[in-house]
């Protein structure tokens, strides 16, 4: 019997207005479910929050995605605003609520968790939330195969968690994610099913891009049987490289982090005549860590980054900048982001992904030492 076929991420959904103004919307219950019944916001009668009544985002509030523009240029691309609205699509008393963690762990997970059920009851009344154990695969998996794999298969099993302020009230203080993460692919049509089958009305889907995509299939899904279901994507990424926001979580500790072993770097390179210490750091596409770290530590000499090209020979290269460097101070420390000269190395190696399906970078450190090496024998 041949299986069902999975759901395809519809177009990104664009409204073009005067000026050459163009938002690039998010997918909305009312695209597919007319007439939706609203209820007001619950924050409104909430003493607590009575004042978040002066700043209830307008319904057609959205943000420029360049800040800094000429007179003549067209508005350009705008998103969504996000924050509380006047007017809401469930009742309290109605969501179902649930929360997922996928992927790789990062700092803040558990934090994350703890403010969507606190923020959930205490803000609009909702005391319905369950924790999925494990991933998208806890909502369909078997027991046994929860406690070997976790992760994605949290949406298929049935080992699942009631969260309430109590029960998180001390998460935040711990690493990892509670509710337990894997990463690999996942069974769309079961989840959704899991999803029905419990009642669930709201989803909220702590992860990367792959999770993200995942995300997208499930509510495409969602779409195509016509449910009353939100998904909520909550991207999961040290990297800080989510345009428009001001921070992603996890960031501000990856920096103070990095910090540490950009010190002991230091006091490694400067023991010892003509020595370098390099240190490499996540980013794979864009190199806030190395740069914000760098910046805070001041013991870094030379930063690289995907968003900067280098290269290595020549005037103006890298080889030049260390030469001069280790004739000046005998010393000297290079950070390096995982993502930066990858157009450098060897072409011949093919490309690969991870579980999630990722593109597998590949070790710019260990290249680079080595070239480095090579240079001073």
């Amino acid at each position: 019997m041949a299986s069902p076929a999975l759901p395809e991420i519809s177009k990104p959904k664009i409204v073009d207005g005067p000026g050459g103004y163009v938002l690039e919307d998010v997918p909305h219950l009312t695209d597919y479910i007319p007439d939706l019944p609203t209820y007001p916001n619950p924050l409104q009668d909430n003493p607590a929050y009575s004042v978040v009544k002066q700043y209830f985002v307008h319904v057609d509030d959205s943000v420029p995605q360049k800040v800094v523009v000429h007179k003549d240029d067209p508005k350009g691309i705008h998103f969504r605003r996000a924050g509380a609205r006047q007017k809401v699509y469930f009742h309290s008393d109605d969501v179902h609520a649930c929360i997922v963690t996928c992927g790789g762990l990062c700092p803040g997970l558990n934090t994350v968790v703890r403010e969507i059920v606190c923020g959930l009851h205490h803000m609009y009344g909702v005391k319905k939330v369950l924790g999925i154990d494990g991933g998208y695969k806890g909502f369909y998996a078997k027991n046994t195969e929860l406690d070997l794999e976790g992760g994605y298969k949290g949406f298929y099993a049935k080992n699942t968690v009631y969260l309430n302020p109590k029960v998180v009230n001390d998460i935040h203080k711990r690493g990892g994610t509670i509710l337990g993460t894997s990463r690999g692919g996942h069974d769309t049509s079961k989840i959704v099913d899991s999803i029905q089958d419990r009642g669930i009305n709201q989803v909220y889907i702590i992860g990367g891009d792959g999770t993200q995509r995942g995300a997208a299939l499930i509510f495409e899904e969602i779409r195509r049987r016509g449910l009353k279901v939100s998904v909520a994507g909550i991207p999961k990424t040290i990297d800080n490289d989510i345009p428009v926001i001001d921070k992603s979580f996890g960031f501000d500790t990856a920096v103070e982090e990095a910090q540490r072993a950009i010190n002991a770097a230091h006091v490694e390179s400067e023991s010892f005549e003509n020595c370098i210490g390099l240190v490499k750091l996540m980013g794979r596409y864009s190199g806030f860590i190395a740069m914000y770290a760098t910046l805070a530590s001041r013991d870094v000499d030379c930063c690289l980054i995907p968003e900067s090209p280098f290269y290595l020979e020549g005037p103006g290269g890298l080889f030049e900048y260390i030469e001069k460097r280790l004739k000046e101070d005998e010393h000297m420390v290079i950070v390096i982001a995982e993502g930066a000269g990858q157009e450098l190395l060897s072409q011949s190696i093919q490309s690969t992904t991870d579980a999630s399906g990722n593109k597998l970078l590949q070790d710019v450190g260990l290249w680079i030492s080595q070239s480095i090496k090579i240079l001073l024998i």
